[in-house]
This record gives C-alpha cells, sequence and structure tokens, in this order.
C-alpha cells in the first residue's frame, strides 16, 4: 500500500512539475491573441532575453531564455507575437546559437514571462 501511495504522488508530483517549469511558448500570428509582444534583436547586447530555442520540451527552462515553441497554443505557458519594431515590443530578444547564452539581460523584464 505504501509503495502504490508512493507511485502516485511521485505522478502527481511529475505531471504538475512538467506543466510549471517549462517555458514552452507558441508564436501567434496575432497581437491581440498574445500575452507578450517581442522584437528579435541583430545582437544580444540590444537584447533584454537572448534565447535558445530548445529542440524538444524537456530541455525548456524555467524563464531562463530557454524556449520550446509548441504547435498548439493551448500546451504553451505563454503566446507570443513577433513585432517589426522594437519600440512596439514588451521586450527585445535575440536567439542564441548555444543553451548556455540564453538569460535575461534586462532583469526588470522577467515577470513578463511568469
Amino acid at each position: 500500500m505504501k509503495k502504490i501511495t508512493f507511485l502516485f504522488s511521485f505522478a502527481i508530483c511529475m505531471l504538475f512539475s512538467t506543466n510549471t517549469f517549462s517555458q514552452k511558448v507558441f508564436s501567434c500570428d496575432s497581437k491581440y491573441d498574445a500575452d507578450v509582444k517581442v522584437f528579435v534583436a541583430d545582437s544580444k547586447y540590444d537584447a533584454d532575453l537572448v534565447v535558445y530555442k530548445a529542440s524538444s520540451q524537456y530541455d525548456a527552462g524555467d524563464n531562463d531564455g530557454v524556449w520550446f515553441f509548441c504547435d498548439s497554443k493551448y500546451d504553451a505557458k505563454k503566446k507570443v507575437f513577433f513585432v517589426d519594431s522594437k519600440y512596439d515590443a514588451d521586450f527585445v530578444i535575440y536567439f542564441a546559437d548555444s543553451k548556455y547564452d540564453a538569460g535575461w539581460r534586462n532583469t526588470s523584464k522577467k515577470q513578463l514571462m511568469y
């Protein structure tokens, strides 16, 4: 009985930890459907957030700049819209080639992705 209780508790914890700690995003077609608007900079020095695009949802981080792009908006934690001007954006991102470069450069905007 203890083993069943332990396994059930473990399964519940794993279920909730996957949903709450992953930075899964969906790219919207309309700014009105989006939670945040982002602009992609040419340099990481102009960015508020350096983003690494993960190939698996299990590699996505917890608001640390490692994003996994979902196919459905219902699977995503945040819906983003890419704007053409940095003045229309909530924050500016730069796509990095390495996971280790990902992270916030301007932490005052970090709450926008929670």
